[in-house]
């Protein structure tokens, strides 16, 4: 393990210039969306601040979202650029109530990048949009000269149909809501890293990339009444919780025993210095529902195998506000903060 190192997730100091933290999906990267972005972009679509924008044309509703991906390496444990390229895109979907139905992919190549890398990479996606049940209809392609591009770079955009009358968003969560998750936390952020390092663990671990909209529309045809969904990749399951606790000015009180988190990524975290919260994923998600239905709910995402794991987490309280607290398993309560520097970069 020697030169193995990672960036301690401590407060930054502001500087005008872009740092690698910006784009870890913690404070710093919430800030320059609100400082430079939303500052420019002033929309009520940018505002719902939700992983797509919800659009109505001609009466019909639609999803829209985009990503970007940068991860290296470029083949992992479990998975490729590839199916993160269209899982991501597919999940941003499934995550505003939208059955997937098309996607764009912008491809930046590194000159001097080998044919067969990029066919893998293609094949990846190939079936990963048959899986998710999504078509491929437009494309482009750019090439950057040798040492400005990490091999490949996608961008992607999807658009979905949102056939559920319920309206799904950050703003819908309330006081009394139960918190779920889909299954156990941190495999893919555990995965990069393992395979970047040159790491070797005594169980493997790979990477839960999936498409997410099979249990989604369970949830929403069984009449769970979901009140917000976010799947939970940059920054982890902290991170997107700090994101809709801030937004909505409520509690989110966790039970720290009630997390799960498998064995092997869990003992990877405790050697590494990471915590799992904080650990991306690209096949889970968070669902906020009223406590009534938590117990149905958790009944359903246990009947698809992609979230068979699912658990209720926690609560959504009416006390300070914009906070994520975690009741530990020895019954103390601590803040859980949005981190302000960069705990594992390059996961998607």
């Amino acid at each position: 393990m020697s030169g193995f190192e990672l960036s301690c997730p401590v407060p930054l100091p502001t500087e005008e210039r872009i740092l690698l933290a910006h784009g870890g999906g913690g404070r710093l990267m919430h800030e320059l969306i609100e400082r430079v972005f939303l500052a420019a972009f002033r929309d009520p679509a940018l505002e719902a601040r939700h992983d797509g924008a919800a659009l109505e044309v001609d009466g019909v509703r639609l999803a829209f979202t985009t990503d970007s991906y940068v991860v290296r390496p470029l083949f992992f444990p479990g998975g490729t650029i590839g199916e993160l390229a269209v899982n991501g895109t597919v999940n941003d979907l499934a995550m505003c109530g939208a059955r997937p139905l098309y996607l764009s992919a912008g491809f930046i190549l590194e000159e001097g990048l080998p044919l067969e890398t990029l066919r893998r990479v293609i094949e990846a996606m190939r079936q990963a949009a048959q899986r998710a049940g999504v078509r491929l209809v437009t494309g482009d392609t750019k090439v950057v000269d040798q040492g400005h591009g990490d091999g490949i770079f996608i961008n992607t955009a999807g658009i979905g149909l949102i056939e559920s009358p319920l309206a799904i968003g950050p703003q819908r969560v309330a006081p009394g809501d139960a918190v779920l998750v889909s299954g156990d936390l941190g495999a893919h952020g555990v995965a990069i890293l393992s395979v970047r390092e040159g790491l070797e663990f005594e169980s493997p671990i790979l990477s839960d990339t999936a498409p997410l909209w099979e249990p989604v529309e369970a949830l929403l045809r069984a009449g769970i009444e979901v009140h917000c969904l976010r799947d939970l990749t940059r920054g982890g399951l902290a991170s997107a919780l700090n994101e809709i606790a801030q937004a909505r000015g409520l509690v989110i009180s966790l039970e720290e025993a009630a997390i799960p988190v498998s064995e092997p990524v869990k003992g990877a975290c405790e050697i590494l210095g990471l915590d799992p919260l904080y650990v991306a994923n690209e096949g889970r998600f968070v669902a906020f529902l009223p406590a009534s239905q938590a117990e149905r709910a958790i009944e359903i995402l246990r009947s698809v195998p992609v979230s068979s794991g699912a658990a209720r987490i926690g609560s959504v309280l009416e006390e300070a506000p914009g906070a994520v607290v975690l009741r530990s398993r020895v019954g103390g309560r601590r803040v859980v903060d949005m981190l302000s520097g960069e705990q594992l970069p390059r996961i998607c």
